[in-house]
Parts: C-alpha cells; sequence; structure tokens
C-alpha cells in the first residue's frame, strides 16, 4: 500500500507531521510505503533531527505551501506546486493509493473535486465524525462541515456514502441509517427534513430507520446519521468542548477518553473517485499517526470503488 502525507499540512507541520510519520513506518512496516511530500531539503532536516535517514523514506518534492488561512480556491490554483497540489496530483495518476493532510481543509475539498473528481452522479461530496459508542462500536455523522446548506437529494446521497462507508471501513453489516431530526415522528422537523424523510422511507439503496434525536447519535440502535452541514459540525464541536471540559476538570474515564480526536486522526472526502483524508488542524504526532492509519484502512478497503459501485 502506498500513502502519500502532506508533511507541510497542519500547525505543527513538519516537525509533527514528520514525527507521526516516523511512528507509522514503525508501526506497519512493511506493509506500507509512505511518500512523504514537501520541501525535501525541510523534510530530510527534519528526519535527521529524529535519527532517521532520509533514504528510509519516499520524498516528493513540492516547492509551496497552502496556508491554513489562506482562501482554498485561490490557493489551489495560484499554487499548483503546493504540497496538496502534489499530493493530489499523485492520487490522480495512481501512484499513491490514499492521500492524507491535515492541512487547509477548503483546499483539500477544493484540489479533490479539481483533481479526481467527484464520483458521476454525486451532487456534493462530504465529510463524516466516527462518535464511540459504550458498547465499543461507532456512529458514522455526515456531513459535519463540508455542507452547510443541502438539499433533500443531497441528503440522500450521504445516506448511501455513509452507510457504505460503515460497512466497508467499520465492518457494520447492514448499518442503521437515521436521519438527524428534533423528534422521531414523520412529521416533525423542518422542510428540509420532512421532504428528506419522504424520499428515504421507502428506499431498498439503504437500512432506513427513521428519524433519530441528537441524543440518539451514542445509541446502539443507530449506525448511520444523515444531517446538513451546519448541524453536524455544531454537533461535533459539541462533543469536543464537552471532552475538553472533562480532561480539563479530571473526569476522564475510559469511554470519554475515547472523545479525543487523536484517536480518530481524520476522516475521507466521502464521493470522489479516490481515497482523500482530511485530518485536524491541530494535529499532533499521534493524530497524524492515526491519520495515516486510517489512510491505509480505507485504501485497504477499496472504499472509492465500493462507493462508486454503491451509487451507480
Amino acid at each position: 500500500m502506498r500513502i502519500g502525507i502532506d508533511i507541510m499540512g497542519g500547525d505543527f507541520a513538519p516537525t509533527l507531521t514528520i514525527k507521526g510519520a516516523i511512528l507509522a513506518k514503525k508501526e506497519l512496516g512493511d506493509d506500507l510505503d509512505l511518500i512523504l511530500i514537501g520541501d525535501q531539503d525541510i523534510i530530510a532536516n527534519e528526519l535527521k533531527k529524529e535519527g532517521e535517514s532520509p533514504s528510509s523514506f519516499i520524498i516528493s518534492h513540492a516547492d509551496d505551501v497552502i496556508g491554513m488561512g489562506e482562501h482554498p480556491t485561490k490557493a489551489f490554483v495560484k499554487k499548483p506546486n503546493s504540497s496538496i497540489a502534489k499530493g493530489f496530483k499523485l492520487l490522480a495518476a495512481n501512484e499513491i493509493d490514499a492521500f492524507a493532510s491535515a492541512g487547509n481543509t477548503g483546499a483539500m475539498l477544493v484540489g479533490s473535486m479539481y483533481t479526481v473528481k467527484s464520483i458521476p452522479g454525486i451532487i456534493r461530496p462530504c465529510i463524516t465524525s466516527a462518535f464511540p459508542k459504550e458498547n465499543g462500536k461507532f456512529t458514522i455523522l455526515l456531513d459535519v462541515g463540508s455542507n452547510p446548506d443541502c438539499k433533500p437529494d443531497v441528503l440522500y446521497q450521504y445516506a448511501i456514502l455513509g452507510s457504505t462507508y460503515a460497512e466497508h471501513v467499520y465492518q457494520m453489516d447492514n448499518p442503521k441509517v437515521g436521519l438527524l431530526n428534533l423528534g422521531e415522528e414523520e412529521e416533525k422537523g423542518s422542510i428540509l427534513t420532512q421532504a428528506t424523510y419522504q424520499l428515504m422511507k421507502d428506499t431498498t439503496d439503504f437500512n432506513f430507520i427513521g428519524n433519530v434525536e441528537g441524543r440518539d447519535v451514542f445509541s446502539p440502535d443507530v449506525d448511520v446519521v444523515v444531517c446538513d452541514g451546519f448541524s453536524g459540525n455544531i454537533l461535533l464541536k459539541m462533543a469536543e468542548s464537552i471532552y475538553a471540559m472533562m480532561a480539563k476538570r479530571g473526569l476522564l474515564d475510559d469511554y470519554f477518553s475515547k472523545f479525543n480526536y487523536e484517536n480518530y486522526g481524520g476522516t475521507p472526502i466521502l464521493g470522489i473517485n479516490s481515497n482523500a483524508i482530511i485530518g485536524h488542524g491541530i494535529s499532533n504526532d499521534i493524530a497524524i499517526l492515526n491519520m495515516i492509519k486510517h489512510a491505509n484502512d480505507v485504501a485497504k478497503a477499496e472504499l472509492s470503488k465500493k462507493l462508486i459501485e454503491a451509487v451507480s
């Protein structure tokens, strides 16, 4: 498996992205060819600081960097030699099986649309978050921020994408899909959720169980929760803030420790013709390690191919 990692992306790049890549190389060993994308001199120097030989890694040189605060579309076009642009070029040429970055999220989304493009028929690709349940399993929430305004047919596609992701990467059998709403009844909710419910209720494309509420996200009764990116991002950030407060007050146990973003590393962009993983901008070395591991899992599952089959 060949995984490309944007060494220049993230708030703590390149030092912690290099450290994360080294950890991934040690843990995954011969199962992984890791391609480090970025300024070759900077990468070589950082590797030497960590006591690693640059010859132990494959380095793909990229002259430029898209900053975290830059306008995604403008930066991607103006900086064709950036580490993000180079990663997508390698992905489009099938020189790597997956590309992962903790850099500019918008640029990652733009790059996926410009370079590897959406799966035919997909209206809007999206991103997800995995919420831990007490039973050791996960709930997949989507979208969590890439598309704040959605229409019913977009949410319907999210259900297909999320169900396929849950089945092939998280090994869920016939995942139960719920529509996030303010009540369980069919007639409840906004114009968007009411119309979406009508599209979903008799479908055979996925296992729709009806409306679910925010409290059901951690329930064993649902595996995939579908919502617009505005609602999903608020729910995600609320969960992150609760974890942060509990950690600050020393109230974490084995279950609540699972809410630490470091454990998951990143999320694939669902609905594109290849495997691209977006990591948290504040990723440390452990988060980078887990982002690479998740990219490896996604690539091994051939997720993009499975999504193309599901949509067709």
